[in-house]
Protein backbone atom coordinates (compact mmCIF):
# COMPACT_ATOMS: atom_id res chain seq x y z
CA UNK A 1 0.00 0.00 0.00
CA UNK A 2 1.74 3.54 -0.97
CA UNK A 3 1.72 5.97 1.60
CA UNK A 4 -0.22 8.92 2.45
CA UNK A 5 -2.36 11.16 0.18
CA UNK A 6 -1.74 14.86 -0.82
CA UNK A 7 -4.21 16.63 -2.30
CA UNK A 8 -3.42 20.18 -4.18
CA UNK A 9 -6.99 22.08 -4.41
CA UNK A 10 -6.51 24.96 -6.85
CA UNK A 11 -9.76 26.96 -7.20
CA UNK A 12 -10.94 27.81 -10.48
CA UNK A 13 -8.45 26.13 -12.99
CA UNK A 14 -9.72 25.21 -16.47
CA UNK A 15 -8.28 22.23 -17.93
CA UNK A 16 -7.27 24.19 -21.54
CA UNK A 17 -4.65 26.28 -19.38
CA UNK A 18 -3.01 22.93 -18.30
CA UNK A 19 -3.41 21.27 -21.53
CA UNK A 20 -2.26 23.71 -23.65
CA UNK A 21 0.81 25.44 -21.10
CA UNK A 22 2.31 22.37 -20.52
CA UNK A 23 2.74 21.33 -24.43
CA UNK A 24 4.03 24.82 -24.48
CA UNK A 25 6.55 24.00 -21.88
CA UNK A 26 5.32 26.71 -19.42
CA UNK A 27 4.33 24.33 -16.67
CA UNK A 28 7.26 21.35 -16.33
CA UNK A 29 5.71 20.03 -12.53
CA UNK A 30 2.19 19.63 -14.49
CA UNK A 31 3.85 18.73 -17.57
CA UNK A 32 5.61 15.68 -15.36
CA UNK A 33 2.01 14.66 -13.63
CA UNK A 34 0.42 14.87 -17.67
CA UNK A 35 3.64 12.66 -18.73
CA UNK A 36 3.92 10.01 -15.72
CA UNK A 37 -0.13 10.05 -14.20
CA UNK A 38 -3.35 10.42 -14.64
CA UNK A 39 -4.69 13.48 -16.31
CA UNK A 40 -7.89 14.93 -17.67
CA UNK A 41 -10.83 17.16 -17.35
CA UNK A 42 -13.31 16.92 -14.81
CA UNK A 43 -16.64 17.96 -14.75
CA UNK A 44 -17.62 20.47 -11.73
CA UNK A 45 -21.20 20.56 -10.17
CA UNK A 46 -24.10 22.28 -11.68
CA UNK A 47 -24.30 25.00 -10.91
CA UNK A 48 -20.41 25.47 -11.15
CA UNK A 49 -19.97 27.31 -8.00
CA UNK A 50 -17.64 26.84 -5.16
CA UNK A 51 -20.17 26.90 -2.27
CA UNK A 52 -21.20 23.01 -3.50
CA UNK A 53 -18.12 21.89 -5.34
CA UNK A 54 -15.57 22.30 -2.68
CA UNK A 55 -18.38 19.78 -0.57
CA UNK A 56 -18.96 17.63 -3.41
CA UNK A 57 -15.33 17.41 -4.17
CA UNK A 58 -14.27 16.49 -0.24
CA UNK A 59 -17.45 14.06 0.56
CA UNK A 60 -18.30 12.53 -2.97
CA UNK A 61 -21.74 13.57 -2.82
CA UNK A 62 -24.63 15.68 -4.36
CA UNK A 63 -25.50 18.94 -3.04
CA UNK A 64 -29.00 17.27 -2.06
CA UNK A 65 -26.87 14.90 0.59
CA UNK A 66 -24.33 17.36 1.80
CA UNK A 67 -26.85 20.46 1.83
CA UNK A 68 -24.88 23.50 0.07
CA UNK A 69 -26.90 24.89 -2.89
CA UNK A 70 -24.95 28.64 -2.62
CA UNK A 71 -22.72 30.70 -0.34
CA UNK A 72 -26.62 31.61 1.58
CA UNK A 73 -29.26 29.38 2.17
CA UNK A 74 -33.09 31.09 1.68
CA UNK A 75 -35.31 30.40 4.07
CA UNK A 76 -39.03 30.03 3.94
CA UNK A 77 -39.91 34.11 4.46
CA UNK A 78 -37.15 34.81 1.68
CA UNK A 79 -34.78 35.83 3.62
CA UNK A 80 -30.94 34.67 3.59
CA UNK A 81 -28.72 33.14 5.99
CA UNK A 82 -25.18 32.68 5.79
CA UNK A 83 -23.50 28.67 5.01
CA UNK A 84 -20.54 27.60 6.40
CA UNK A 85 -19.59 24.28 7.51
CA UNK A 86 -22.39 23.89 9.67
CA UNK A 87 -24.78 23.54 6.94
CA UNK A 88 -22.98 20.59 5.58
CA UNK A 89 -24.34 17.12 6.45
CA UNK A 90 -22.36 15.10 5.45
CA UNK A 91 -18.92 14.00 6.51
CA UNK A 92 -15.85 14.92 4.73
CA UNK A 93 -13.05 12.64 3.48
CA UNK A 94 -10.65 14.26 6.33
CA UNK A 95 -13.28 13.30 9.00
CA UNK A 96 -12.28 9.31 8.85
CA UNK A 97 -8.15 10.08 8.31
CA UNK A 98 -5.42 11.69 10.09
CA UNK A 99 -5.35 14.63 8.12
CA UNK A 100 -4.06 17.86 7.86
CA UNK A 101 -6.35 20.79 5.75
CA UNK A 102 -5.93 24.11 5.25
CA UNK A 103 -8.06 27.03 3.08
CA UNK A 104 -10.97 24.65 1.55
CA UNK A 105 -13.71 27.20 1.40
CA UNK A 106 -16.91 26.16 3.14
CA UNK A 107 -15.23 24.37 6.07
CA UNK A 108 -15.43 27.60 8.91
CA UNK A 109 -15.88 26.95 11.78
CA UNK A 110 -13.19 24.64 11.77
CA UNK A 111 -13.92 20.88 12.76
CA UNK A 112 -13.00 18.83 15.91
CA UNK A 113 -10.41 16.46 13.46
CA UNK A 114 -7.73 14.21 14.26
CA UNK A 115 -4.90 16.64 12.83
CA UNK A 116 -5.13 20.17 11.91
CA UNK A 117 -7.49 22.28 10.02
CA UNK A 118 -7.47 25.93 9.08
CA UNK A 119 -10.44 26.79 7.16
CA UNK A 120 -10.52 29.17 4.09
CA UNK A 121 -13.62 31.05 2.33
CA UNK A 122 -15.99 32.17 4.44
CA UNK A 123 -13.79 32.60 7.48
CA UNK A 124 -14.63 35.92 9.14
CA UNK A 125 -11.62 38.70 10.21
CA UNK A 126 -10.51 37.79 13.64
CA UNK A 127 -13.27 34.50 14.45
CA UNK A 128 -11.33 32.41 17.16
CA UNK A 129 -12.62 29.43 15.50
CA UNK A 130 -10.99 29.12 12.35
CA UNK A 131 -8.31 26.86 13.76
CA UNK A 132 -7.87 23.49 15.28
CA UNK A 133 -6.60 22.70 17.64
CA UNK A 134 -7.71 26.36 18.68
CA UNK A 135 -4.03 27.12 20.51
CA UNK A 136 -2.47 26.49 16.36
CA UNK A 137 -3.97 29.61 15.67
CA UNK A 138 -1.28 30.76 18.15
CA UNK A 139 1.34 29.24 16.09
CA UNK A 140 -0.09 30.13 12.53
CA UNK A 141 0.06 34.12 13.83
CA UNK A 142 3.76 33.89 15.17
CA UNK A 143 5.31 31.90 12.05
CA UNK A 144 2.83 33.48 9.62
CA UNK A 145 1.73 36.94 10.65
CA UNK A 146 0.97 38.06 6.80
CA UNK A 147 -0.95 34.83 6.20
CA UNK A 148 -4.40 36.03 5.27
CA UNK A 149 -7.52 33.77 3.86
CA UNK A 150 -7.93 35.75 0.56
CA UNK A 151 -8.18 39.40 -0.85
CA UNK A 152 -11.12 41.42 -1.02
CA UNK A 153 -10.88 41.03 -5.21
CA UNK A 154 -14.04 43.53 -6.24
CA UNK A 155 -11.56 46.27 -4.46
CA UNK A 156 -8.99 46.16 -7.34
CA UNK A 157 -11.18 46.78 -9.88
CA UNK A 158 -8.38 48.46 -12.68
CA UNK A 159 -5.39 47.66 -11.36
CA UNK A 160 -4.88 43.78 -12.33
CA UNK A 161 -1.41 44.30 -11.87
CA UNK A 162 -1.53 45.26 -8.15
CA UNK A 163 -3.79 42.41 -7.61
CA UNK A 164 -1.74 40.17 -9.54
CA UNK A 165 1.21 41.53 -7.36
CA UNK A 166 -0.97 40.88 -3.63
CA UNK A 167 -2.37 37.70 -4.64
CA UNK A 168 1.22 36.66 -5.44
CA UNK A 169 2.19 37.64 -1.81
CA UNK A 170 -0.78 35.55 -0.84
CA UNK A 171 0.39 32.68 -2.48
CA UNK A 172 3.51 32.74 -1.16
CA UNK A 173 2.47 32.71 2.31
CA UNK A 174 0.43 29.98 1.75
CA UNK A 175 3.08 27.86 -0.13
CA UNK A 176 5.18 28.30 2.76
CA UNK A 177 2.79 27.09 5.29
CA UNK A 178 2.07 24.19 3.38
CA UNK A 179 5.59 23.32 2.64
CA UNK A 180 5.60 23.57 7.00
CA UNK A 181 2.58 21.35 7.42
CA UNK A 182 4.22 18.95 4.95
CA UNK A 183 6.19 17.66 7.83
CA UNK A 184 3.27 17.00 9.98
CA UNK A 185 2.40 13.35 10.83
CA UNK A 186 -1.15 12.90 8.21
CA UNK A 187 -3.11 10.53 6.70
CA UNK A 188 -4.29 13.15 3.82
CA UNK A 189 -2.87 16.26 2.93
CA UNK A 190 -5.74 18.83 1.53
CA UNK A 191 -4.88 22.32 0.76
CA UNK A 192 -6.56 24.46 -1.37
CA UNK A 193 -5.08 27.58 -3.58
CA UNK A 194 -8.10 30.40 -4.00
CA UNK A 195 -5.88 32.62 -5.79
CA UNK A 196 -6.25 32.08 -9.52
CA UNK A 197 -9.96 32.28 -9.38
CA UNK A 198 -9.89 35.62 -7.45
CA UNK A 199 -7.37 36.76 -10.32
CA UNK A 200 -9.10 35.49 -13.42
CA UNK A 201 -12.59 36.91 -12.28
CA UNK A 202 -10.89 40.40 -12.95
CA UNK A 203 -8.03 39.48 -15.35
CA UNK A 204 -8.46 37.50 -18.55
CA UNK A 205 -4.92 38.13 -20.04
CA UNK A 206 -3.04 35.09 -20.84
CA UNK A 207 0.20 36.60 -20.18
CA UNK A 208 -0.28 37.71 -16.77
CA UNK A 209 -2.56 34.53 -16.12
CA UNK A 210 0.66 32.23 -17.81
CA UNK A 211 2.43 33.99 -15.31
CA UNK A 212 0.84 33.14 -11.96
CA UNK A 213 0.05 29.61 -13.28
CA UNK A 214 3.94 29.37 -12.70
CA UNK A 215 4.36 30.15 -9.65
CA UNK A 216 1.64 27.21 -9.61
CA UNK A 217 3.59 24.74 -11.16
CA UNK A 218 6.09 25.93 -8.18
CA UNK A 219 3.59 24.73 -5.82
CA UNK A 220 2.73 21.28 -7.53
CA UNK A 221 7.04 21.21 -7.83
CA UNK A 222 6.94 21.19 -4.02
CA UNK A 223 4.53 18.87 -3.15
CA UNK A 224 5.35 16.86 -5.96
CA UNK A 225 8.94 16.45 -4.26
CA UNK A 226 7.53 15.44 -0.93
CA UNK A 227 5.66 12.44 -1.99
CA UNK A 228 8.01 11.36 -3.91
CA UNK A 229 10.09 11.30 -0.67
CA UNK A 230 7.44 9.65 1.30
CA UNK A 231 6.20 7.40 -1.26
CA UNK A 232 3.08 9.27 -1.12
CA UNK A 233 0.09 9.91 -3.85
CA UNK A 234 -0.44 13.40 -5.12
CA UNK A 235 -3.65 14.54 -6.00
CA UNK A 236 -4.55 18.01 -8.01
CA UNK A 237 -7.94 18.98 -8.39
CA UNK A 238 -10.39 22.26 -9.09
CA UNK A 239 -13.72 22.97 -8.07
CA UNK A 240 -14.49 24.28 -11.92
CA UNK A 241 -13.12 25.66 -14.75
CA UNK A 242 -13.18 29.10 -15.98
CA UNK A 243 -13.65 31.31 -19.47
CA UNK A 244 -14.09 34.78 -20.66
CA UNK A 245 -17.63 36.73 -20.73
CA UNK A 246 -18.82 39.22 -23.04
CA UNK A 247 -22.56 39.26 -21.87
CA UNK A 248 -25.00 38.66 -18.88
CA UNK A 249 -28.19 37.56 -18.64
CA UNK A 250 -30.38 38.69 -15.63
CA UNK A 251 -32.44 36.01 -15.04
CA UNK A 252 -34.82 37.61 -12.34
CA UNK A 253 -35.14 40.65 -15.18
CA UNK A 254 -36.55 37.74 -17.59
CA UNK A 255 -39.14 36.49 -14.99
CA UNK A 256 -40.38 40.08 -14.16
CA UNK A 257 -40.91 40.73 -18.23
CA UNK A 258 -42.75 37.13 -18.27
CA UNK A 259 -44.52 37.82 -15.77
CA UNK A 260 -43.76 35.67 -13.31
CA UNK A 261 -42.02 38.03 -10.88
CA UNK A 262 -43.16 41.62 -9.58
CA UNK A 263 -41.52 44.12 -8.24
CA UNK A 264 -42.59 45.76 -4.79
CA UNK A 265 -44.56 48.35 -5.17
CA UNK A 266 -43.49 51.88 -4.01
CA UNK A 267 -46.47 52.50 -1.82
CA UNK A 268 -46.10 53.05 2.52
CA UNK A 269 -42.49 53.54 3.70
CA UNK A 270 -41.09 52.38 0.58
CA UNK A 271 -43.13 55.33 -1.38
CA UNK A 272 -42.04 57.83 0.69
CA UNK A 273 -38.30 57.16 0.89
CA UNK A 274 -38.74 56.56 -2.99
CA UNK A 275 -40.16 60.10 -3.51
CA UNK A 276 -37.57 61.86 -1.04
CA UNK A 277 -35.09 60.33 -3.29
CA UNK A 278 -33.64 57.74 -0.83
CA UNK A 279 -33.13 54.49 -2.59
CA UNK A 280 -30.16 51.58 -1.47
CA UNK A 281 -27.57 53.11 -3.96
CA UNK A 282 -28.41 56.77 -2.54
CA UNK A 283 -28.13 55.51 1.14
CA UNK A 284 -24.73 54.02 0.59
CA UNK A 285 -23.09 56.38 -1.81
CA UNK A 286 -23.94 59.06 1.45
CA UNK A 287 -22.62 56.60 3.74
CA UNK A 288 -19.33 55.88 2.13
CA UNK A 289 -18.44 59.67 2.26
CA UNK A 290 -19.11 60.28 6.08
CA UNK A 291 -16.85 56.79 6.27
CA UNK A 292 -19.55 54.31 7.51
CA UNK A 293 -19.17 51.62 4.49
CA UNK A 294 -21.08 48.67 3.45
CA UNK A 295 -19.17 46.19 5.49
CA UNK A 296 -19.85 48.54 9.04
CA UNK A 297 -23.56 48.19 8.41
CA UNK A 298 -23.24 44.53 8.04
CA UNK A 299 -20.32 44.45 11.03
CA UNK A 300 -22.34 46.67 13.63
CA UNK A 301 -26.27 46.16 13.04
CA UNK A 302 -28.25 43.28 14.11
CA UNK A 303 -28.62 40.89 11.05
CA UNK A 304 -32.55 41.65 11.40
CA UNK A 305 -32.37 45.63 11.31
CA UNK A 306 -30.24 44.75 7.79
CA UNK A 307 -32.45 42.70 6.51
CA UNK A 308 -35.41 44.75 7.40
CA UNK A 309 -33.83 48.19 6.18
CA UNK A 310 -33.16 46.16 2.77
CA UNK A 311 -36.61 45.02 2.67
CA UNK A 312 -38.01 48.82 3.37
CA UNK A 313 -35.08 51.22 1.42
CA UNK A 314 -36.70 51.16 -2.53
CA UNK A 315 -33.97 50.00 -5.26
CA UNK A 316 -33.48 47.07 -7.53
CA UNK A 317 -32.48 43.71 -5.79
CA UNK A 318 -33.79 40.59 -7.07
CA UNK A 319 -34.86 39.54 -3.77
CA UNK A 320 -35.53 42.23 -1.55
CA UNK A 321 -37.24 44.24 -4.21
CA UNK A 322 -39.57 41.86 -4.84
CA UNK A 323 -43.19 41.47 -3.99
CA UNK A 324 -43.30 37.68 -3.16
CA UNK A 325 -47.00 37.46 -2.63
CA UNK A 326 -47.09 38.01 -6.50
CA UNK A 327 -44.52 36.62 -7.46
CA UNK A 328 -44.74 33.11 -8.72
CA UNK A 329 -41.33 32.32 -9.56
CA UNK A 330 -37.78 33.89 -8.53
CA UNK A 331 -33.85 33.62 -9.02
CA UNK A 332 -31.71 33.09 -5.83
CA UNK A 333 -27.91 32.35 -5.97
CA UNK A 334 -25.52 31.40 -9.14
CA UNK A 335 -28.90 30.74 -11.07
CA UNK A 336 -30.92 28.46 -8.96
CA UNK A 337 -34.90 29.02 -9.72
CA UNK A 338 -37.25 28.52 -7.39
CA UNK A 339 -41.78 27.96 -7.73
CA UNK A 340 -42.91 30.23 -5.32
CA UNK A 341 -45.24 26.80 -3.73
CA UNK A 342 -47.67 27.77 -0.67
CA UNK A 343 -46.21 24.66 0.80
CA UNK A 344 -42.53 25.92 0.98
CA UNK A 345 -42.68 29.68 1.52
CA UNK A 346 -44.32 32.02 3.54
CA UNK A 347 -46.26 34.24 0.65
CA UNK A 348 -46.42 31.33 -1.69
CA UNK A 349 -48.57 31.82 -4.95
CA UNK A 350 -48.30 28.81 -6.80
CA UNK A 351 -50.23 25.53 -5.43
CA UNK A 352 -47.97 22.16 -5.01
CA UNK A 353 -50.64 20.77 -7.61
CA UNK A 354 -49.09 23.04 -10.26
CA UNK A 355 -45.67 22.88 -9.56
CA UNK A 356 -44.51 20.47 -12.35
CA UNK A 357 -46.81 22.84 -15.15
CA UNK A 358 -44.75 26.07 -14.16
CA UNK A 359 -41.70 24.48 -14.13
CA UNK A 360 -42.21 23.36 -17.77
CA UNK A 361 -43.15 26.88 -18.80
CA UNK A 362 -40.44 28.28 -16.86
CA UNK A 363 -38.02 25.75 -18.81
CA UNK A 364 -39.01 26.89 -22.15
CA UNK A 365 -39.07 30.70 -21.23
CA UNK A 366 -35.36 30.57 -20.56
CA UNK A 367 -34.48 27.93 -23.59
CA UNK A 368 -36.17 30.69 -25.55
CA UNK A 369 -34.52 32.87 -24.35
CA UNK A 370 -32.28 34.85 -27.64
CA UNK A 371 -29.64 37.76 -27.09
CA UNK A 372 -30.59 40.83 -29.12
CA UNK A 373 -26.81 41.61 -30.09
CA UNK A 374 -26.08 38.58 -30.97
CA UNK A 375 -28.79 35.75 -31.94
CA UNK A 376 -27.85 33.61 -29.55
CA UNK A 377 -29.77 31.43 -27.36
CA UNK A 378 -27.30 31.18 -23.98
CA UNK A 379 -28.99 29.06 -21.16
CA UNK A 380 -29.23 26.10 -20.61
CA UNK A 381 -31.63 24.48 -17.62
CA UNK A 382 -31.43 21.93 -15.40
CA UNK A 383 -34.44 20.30 -13.63
CA UNK A 384 -33.48 20.12 -9.93
CA UNK A 385 -35.15 16.85 -9.16
CA UNK A 386 -33.40 15.22 -11.71
CA UNK A 387 -29.71 16.93 -10.50
CA UNK A 388 -30.93 16.90 -6.37
CA UNK A 389 -33.43 14.02 -6.11
CA UNK A 390 -33.07 13.24 -2.62
CA UNK A 391 -33.92 16.65 -0.93
CA UNK A 392 -37.22 17.84 -1.36
CA UNK A 393 -36.28 21.89 -0.52
CA UNK A 394 -33.42 21.98 -3.57
CA UNK A 395 -33.79 24.35 -6.14
CA UNK A 396 -36.53 23.79 -8.73
CA UNK A 397 -34.26 24.05 -11.89
CA UNK A 398 -31.28 25.85 -12.03
CA UNK A 399 -29.73 27.88 -15.53
CA UNK A 400 -26.41 28.33 -16.46
CA UNK A 401 -25.22 29.96 -19.50
CA UNK A 402 -22.93 28.79 -21.89
CA UNK A 403 -19.48 30.23 -23.19
CA UNK A 404 -19.23 33.99 -22.85
CA UNK A 405 -22.59 34.55 -20.92
CA UNK A 406 -22.72 34.59 -17.46
CA UNK A 407 -25.97 34.84 -15.25
CA UNK A 408 -27.12 37.41 -12.46
CA UNK A 409 -29.87 37.12 -10.49
CA UNK A 410 -28.46 40.17 -8.33
CA UNK A 411 -30.88 43.20 -9.94
CA UNK A 412 -33.99 43.81 -11.92
CA UNK A 413 -32.41 45.05 -14.24
CA UNK A 414 -34.06 47.54 -16.66
CA UNK A 415 -32.97 45.31 -19.73
CA UNK A 416 -32.58 40.82 -19.66
CA UNK A 417 -29.36 41.66 -21.48
CA UNK A 418 -26.17 43.65 -20.04
CA UNK A 419 -22.35 44.18 -20.53
CA UNK A 420 -20.87 42.07 -16.64
CA UNK A 421 -19.62 45.15 -14.63
CA UNK A 422 -15.98 44.89 -13.90
CA UNK A 423 -16.09 41.33 -14.49
CA UNK A 424 -13.57 39.73 -17.16
CA UNK A 425 -14.05 36.20 -16.79
CA UNK A 426 -16.19 33.63 -14.36
CA UNK A 427 -17.18 30.09 -13.60
CA UNK A 428 -17.06 27.11 -16.65
CA UNK A 429 -17.99 23.72 -15.85
CA UNK A 430 -14.82 21.93 -17.12
CA UNK A 431 -11.72 21.91 -14.48
CA UNK A 432 -8.91 19.35 -13.94
CA UNK A 433 -8.33 16.21 -11.75
CA UNK A 434 -4.02 15.01 -12.09
CA UNK A 435 -2.74 11.64 -9.76
CA UNK A 436 0.87 10.51 -9.65
CA UNK A 437 2.23 8.15 -7.07
CA UNK A 438 3.31 4.12 -7.39
CA UNK A 439 -0.17 3.06 -7.95
CA UNK A 440 -1.20 5.52 -10.59
CA UNK A 441 -0.83 4.60 -14.20
CA UNK A 442 1.22 6.80 -16.58
CA UNK A 443 -0.26 8.65 -19.51
CA UNK A 444 -3.55 7.93 -18.84
CA UNK A 445 -6.61 9.86 -18.85
CA UNK A 446 -9.89 9.73 -16.63
CA UNK A 447 -12.90 8.60 -17.73
CA UNK A 448 -15.61 11.69 -17.74
CA UNK A 449 -14.29 12.61 -14.62
CA UNK A 450 -16.43 14.90 -12.34
CA UNK A 451 -16.21 15.93 -8.85
CA UNK A 452 -18.22 13.66 -7.16
CA UNK A 453 -15.60 10.82 -8.23
CA UNK A 454 -12.48 12.40 -6.52
CA UNK A 455 -12.99 11.69 -2.67
CA UNK A 456 -14.18 7.91 -3.90
CA UNK A 457 -11.08 7.68 -5.83
CA UNK A 458 -8.67 8.97 -3.09
CA UNK A 459 -9.90 6.87 -0.62
CA UNK A 460 -9.87 4.20 -2.36
CA UNK A 461 -6.55 4.32 -3.04
CA UNK A 462 -5.59 4.83 0.53
CA UNK A 463 -7.42 1.63 0.79
CA UNK A 464 -10.34 3.06 3.02
CA UNK A 465 -13.56 2.10 2.30
CA UNK A 466 -15.98 4.39 0.04
CA UNK A 467 -18.99 6.06 1.67
CA UNK A 468 -21.88 4.04 0.47
CA UNK A 469 -24.05 6.70 -0.34
CA UNK A 470 -21.32 8.29 -2.65
CA UNK A 471 -22.66 9.55 -5.69
CA UNK A 472 -18.89 9.45 -7.45
CA UNK A 473 -16.98 6.32 -8.96
CA UNK A 474 -13.74 5.27 -8.27
CA UNK A 475 -11.62 6.43 -11.36
CA UNK A 476 -10.64 2.70 -11.18
CA UNK A 477 -8.66 3.24 -14.93
CA UNK A 478 -6.17 5.20 -13.25
CA UNK A 479 -4.46 2.99 -11.23
CA UNK A 480 -1.90 0.13 -12.21
CA UNK A 481 -2.85 -3.18 -13.56
CA UNK A 482 -1.55 -5.13 -10.32
CA UNK A 483 -1.55 -2.10 -7.95
CA UNK A 484 -3.00 -2.94 -4.56
CA UNK A 485 -6.30 -0.39 -5.36
CA UNK A 486 -6.16 -1.93 -9.13
CA UNK A 487 -6.75 -5.81 -7.45
CA UNK A 488 -8.52 -4.58 -4.51
CA UNK A 489 -12.75 -4.49 -4.86
CA UNK A 490 -13.81 -1.26 -3.67
CA UNK A 491 -15.43 -1.29 0.00
CA UNK A 492 -17.95 0.94 0.83
CA UNK A 493 -18.94 2.07 4.52
CA UNK A 494 -21.52 4.04 6.29
CA UNK A 495 -19.72 6.93 7.08
CA UNK A 496 -22.72 8.57 9.39
CA UNK A 497 -24.03 12.10 9.07
CA UNK A 498 -21.67 15.14 10.19
CA UNK A 499 -21.78 16.76 13.81
CA UNK A 500 -21.55 20.53 13.94
CA UNK A 501 -19.21 21.83 15.95
CA UNK A 502 -19.32 25.45 18.21
CA UNK A 503 -22.00 27.61 18.62
CA UNK A 504 -24.26 29.21 15.74
CA UNK A 505 -23.65 32.85 17.02
CA UNK A 506 -24.61 35.59 14.76
CA UNK A 507 -21.62 37.70 15.66
CA UNK A 508 -19.15 35.13 14.23
CA UNK A 509 -19.84 35.90 10.31
CA UNK A 510 -19.42 39.70 11.36
CA UNK A 511 -17.23 41.04 8.17
CA UNK A 512 -17.85 38.07 5.67
CA UNK A 513 -17.93 40.12 2.43
CA UNK A 514 -20.33 37.03 1.09
CA UNK A 515 -22.87 37.95 3.44
CA UNK A 516 -22.75 41.26 1.79
CA UNK A 517 -24.22 39.81 -1.46
CA UNK A 518 -26.65 37.64 0.61
CA UNK A 519 -28.19 40.94 2.33
CA UNK A 520 -28.58 42.34 -1.75
CA UNK A 521 -26.02 44.98 -1.02
CA UNK A 522 -23.48 43.82 -3.56
CA UNK A 523 -23.58 42.02 -6.63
Amino acid sequence: MSGPAVVIGLDGVPWDFIERWTDDGHLPNFARLREEGAAGPCQSTVPALTALAWPSITTGVRPDKHGLYAFSGLQPNYSHSLNTSRQSRHPAMWDALRSVVVNVPMTYPASDIDGIMITGMMTPDGSPQFTHPPEFRDRLESDYPDYRIGLDWKAYYGRPTELAADLGEVLSTRRRLMNDLLDEDFELFFFVYTEPDRLQHLVWDEDLLRSHYERLDDVIGDALAHVEANDGTLYVVSDHGFGPVKRQVNLNTILRDAGFLTPASDDGVRGLLSRAGLTKSRVLDGLEKVGVSENHLVRYLPRQLVDSAAATVPGDHGMYDVNHGETDVFAHGMGNIYINTTDRFDAGTVAPSERDRVKTEIVELFRSVQDPETGERPLRVADGDDLFPTDPDSPDLVVEAGENYTVSTGKLTTAAFSSPTNLAADHKPEGIFLAWGPDIAAGVTPEDATVYDFAPTVLHGMGEPVPDDADGRVLSEIFTPGSSPAETPVASANYGDRVSDGDDEEDDFSGVEDRLKGLGYME
